[in-house]
């Protein structure tokens, strides 16, 4: 399970209502701070472990949404921001409570369909009562589960993750697997640059050898300027061929019309963005006018080169395109976009190959629900550069859903 695939589950509710502790007993270690003073986890905190029986998992625990003081707002924000990272919520009580800060949360879950267990913790404090488990039965939790840690309550909060986590977080479509054959050889053109980590390939390179291969087929990976020398000499055929988006243009002069290409960035697009939304969007890029702000989404944190593809590259390729005065904003990871996002003609989101899908379509849902333009790094690029049916068209072929009109 690659690390983007791994269900991200959260632990959320009131400070001192023992969801340390809880973590502490999932994992069997002592992976997060526990006292009996209430505030004592300040930020979201991730811990990656192997959950008994099921696989590797991430927990977050996260400060509790009844902080207070000027500090306490913002761990609340930022409590509330980490509801968009988990596949699955844990949402902690302790004392029968069930009030305005157990109804808050309940509703940031429905809001971002994010499926949730209510958890009762210190039972062995304070048990169960009938007229709590009636209050909450309506609210839409796949369970309701009373837990000690002190009785090692662990192998039921364990099953009843195992029965809540959603398949779609950690089940893996392939990348390719609709676009190649048995024996099939494909072509990935992976160039070397200044953004490059030395000595390993980019995650998206590695993600589509892996799944070639899983997929039986044949994987050759070259450099963009030894192409033209290796059909050459020895007359091979690729099913497929895969490129950096930066270099599309080489790409598409040395790869024969009659094989398929696309890029890394697009793969990614069709593998957890929303394709068929990417797709009706890209060309609203003709649309934009002078003034029009632009917003690029980056999913990791990195080193920012002089000629980075999000900061540099795409808004002069856009800029050059469309001939307009634009204004472009970058938000790397999954930091809070600060504009209201209906202040944008267009948002372009990065391939996103290190969240997950359910990240992904959190960070990009609320621009389409605003009716505001959304693509991807790729998409943009072969758009402006006048390759863009040709770079989406191997997933409009093999993907009846998605209508051919978008070409």
């Amino acid at each position: 399970m690659s690390r983007d695939r791994k269900p991200h589950i959260g632990l959320f509710g009131r400070r001192n209502n023992g969801k340390s502790s809880i973590i502490n007993c999932l994992a069997n270690q002592e992976i997060a701070i526990v006292s009996d003073h209430a505030g004592t986890t300040t930020d979201p905190v991730k811990k990656s472990f192997e959950l008994t029986g099921f696989g590797p998992v991430v927990l977050i625990d996260t400060a509790g949404i009844d902080d207070i003081g000027e500090l306490g707002e913002l761990r609340i924000k930022k409590t509330k921001q980490a509801i968009k990272l988990v596949d699955l919520a844990i949402l902690v009580v302790t004392n029968n409570e069930w009030e305005q800060p157990e109804l808050d949360l309940i509703k940031a879950f429905k809001l971002n369909d994010t499926p949730f267990i209510i958890l009762h913790n210190k039972v062995d404090i304070s048990p169960v009562r009938d007229s709590w488990l009636n209050d909450v039965s309506s609210e839409g939790a796949s369970f309701t589960l009373p837990f000690s840690a002190i009785n090692n309550d662990i192998e039921d909060l364990i099953s009843v993750l195992k029965k809540s986590i959603p398949e779609s977080s950690y089940t893996t479509p392939s990348l390719v697997g609709d676009l190649i054959s048995y024996g099939d050889i494909v072509l990935l053109i992976t160039p070397i640059d200044i953004e490059a980590p030395e000595g390993r390939l980019i995650l998206p390179q590695v993600q589509a050898i892996r799944d070639i291969l899983d997929n039986d087929a044949i994987c050759i990976v070259l450099k963009e300027r030894e192409v033209d020398t290796f059909l050459k000499k020895t007359k091979i055929k690729p099913a497929l061929a895969i490129t950096d988006s930066q270099i599309f243009l080489k790409a598409d002069a040395s790869i024969p019309k009659d094989i398929p290409l696309t890029s890394f960035s697009i793969l990614l697009a069709h593998f957890k963005g929303d394709f068929e939304n990417y797709l009706k969007d890209t060309p609203r890029i003709d649309e934009l006018k002078d003034g029009d702000r632009i917003l690029l989404l980056e999913s990791c944190s990195h080193h920012v080169a002089c000629d980075d593809i999000g900061r540099v590259k795409i808004p002069r390729w856009v800029s050059g395109y469309t001939g307009k005065q634009l204004e472009y904003d970058v938000v790397a990871g999954l930091d809070k976009v600060e504009r209201p996002i209906d202040e944008y003609a267009l948002v372009v989101q990065c391939g996103a190959c290190m969240i997950t899908r359910k990240q992904l379509h959190n960070r990009i849902g609320e621009a389409k629900a605003s009716k505001v333009a959304i693509t991807n790094y790729g998409m943009t690029i072969a758009y402006v550069q006048g390759i863009y049916t040709r770079a989406v068209a191997p997933f409009v072929g093999n993907n009846k859903e998605i209508s051919a009109d978008y070409l």
